[in-house]
C-alpha cells in the first residue's frame, strides 16, 4: 500500500498550494494537455458524415488511445523512480496536479461569499464557473443547490476517485483515471455530435466511478451533522438520480444538510425534468453551502487519514 502514502502527500500539497496561477498561466496543467488531445481526436475522428456505428468504433478507439498514453506516460514516469520513501514522495508530488482538493473547496467557497449580502449577479458568475446550468434563471437557492451539487459530485470525481485509483496502481492509475474523467467531460454527453462518438467514454467513466462515487456518499454519511438522515437518504434516493454515481454523494449531501437536491434546471434554454433527492426537505441558502464545505472538508481528511493508516500501520 506504499502508493496510499503517495496520494497522502499528493492531497497535502494541493491543500497547502492548489495549482499556482503563475504555474497554470505558463504550463497550463495535466487537464489542459489531455484536453488537447481529446480535442484534437474529436476534430479528426468524429465525423458527422461519418455512420452512427462507425463513430461509436472510432469514439471507442480514441477513447483507448487516450487512456492507454495516459497509463503508458505514468508507467514510464514511475518506473524511473527510486524505490521506497523516495518514490512515495515522488509520486505524490507528480500526482499532486491530479488532485483538485483545493481547488473545489475555493470555487465552492466563492459561491458562498457574496450570497449573503444579496449579490446575486457575484454568486451567479461565481457558480457558472462550476455547473452547465444556465445561471440567469437561478435565484438563491437555485445558487445553494447547484454550488452543493457541484462539491458533492466533485468530491468524488475531483478527489476520491484519482486518489483511490492511485493508491492502488501509482502514477499508472491517476493518470488513466484523469483521462477517463477527462474524455467524459469532454465528449461523454448525450447530444446529436456525442451520442455515438461519446459513448464508450461516457461508459468507461462509469465502470471507474463506481466505488469512488459510493465511498464518497460514505464518507459524507460518517462526517454528517444528521447521520441518518444521510444514510437513509443516500440509499432510498442515490439510484433516482440521472447518473449511476453522482446520485451517490449528492444525496448522502442532501441528507446530511436536510435540504433537496437535484430537480428541475434549466440547461441551454431547455428545462430538464430531473427527480428531487430528498424530497420534501427545503431548499437549501447560503448558509448551507458553509455547512457542506465542512462536511467535504472533514470527509477529505478522514479520506487522507484512511490511507495514512494503510500506508504507514
Amino acid at each position: 500500500m506504499g502508493f496510499a502514502g503517495a496520494m497522502v502527500v499528493a492531497m497535502a500539497v494541493d491543500a497547502l498550494t492548489g495549482w499556482p496561477s503563475p504555474l497554470f498561466a505558463r504550463i497550463g496543467h495535466p487537464v489542459t494537455w489531455l484536453g488537447r488531445l481529446i480535442g484534437a481526436i474529436d476534430a479528426g475522428w468524429n465525423r458527422e458524415s461519418v455512420a452512427p456505428a462507425l463513430r461509436r468504433a472510432a469514439g471507442i478507439a480514441g477513447a483507448l488511445v487516450v487512456i492507454a498514453l495516459s497509463v503508458a506516460i505514468g508507467w514510464v514516469l514511475q518506473s524511473l523512480l527510486a524505490a521506497g520513501w523516495v518514490q512515495i514522495a515522488l509520486v505524490g508530488i507528480i500526482a499532486w496536479p491530479l488532485v483538485a482538493l483545493r481547488s473545489l473547496h475555493d470555487h465552492v467557497a466563492a459561491v458562498a461569499e457574496p450570497l449573503p449580502g444579496g449579490d446575486i449577479a457575484a454568486a451567479r458568475e461565481a457558480v457558472s464557473r462550476i455547473v452547465g446550468r444556465d445561471p440567469a434563471a437561478l435565484d438563491e437557492a437555485g445558487i445553494a443547490r447547484a454550488a452543493i451539487e457541484s462539491l458533492a459530485e466533485n468530491a468524488s470525481d475531483g478527489i476520491v476517485a484519482p486518489v483511490f485509483w492511485g493508491a492502488l496502481f501509482g502514477l499508472p492509475g491517476i493518470l488513466g483515471y484523469k483521462a477517463i474523467n477527462t474524455l467524459d467531460s469532454m465528449i461523454g454527453h448525450r447530444s446529436e455530435r456525442y451520442e455515438a462518438f461519446g459513448w464508450a467514454a461516457a461508459r468507461i467513466d462509469d465502470v471507474a466511478n463506481f466505488i469512488p462515487a459510493r465511498l464518497t456518499g460514505f464518507l459524507f454519511v460518517l462526517l454528517a451533522p444528521r447521520r441518518s438522515q444521510a444514510l437513509s437518504c443516500m440509499t432510498r434516493d442515490a439510484r433516482r438520480h440521472r447518473s449511476p454515481n453522482a446520485g451517490w454523494p449528492e444525496a448522502a449531501m442532501a441528507g446530511a444538510l436536510g435540504v433537496r437536491l437535484s430537480g428541475p434546471r434549466i440547461y441551454h434554454g431547455s428545462l430538464t425534468n430531473e427527480p428531487w433527492l430528498n424530497e420534501g426537505a427545503r431548499d437549501p441558502l447560503a448558509v448551507d453551502i458553509n455547512e457542506a464545505l465542512a462536511v467535504y472538508r472533514r470527509a477529505m481528511l478522514l479520506l487522507a487519514a484512511i490511507l495514512a493508516i494503510l500506508a504507514f500501520a
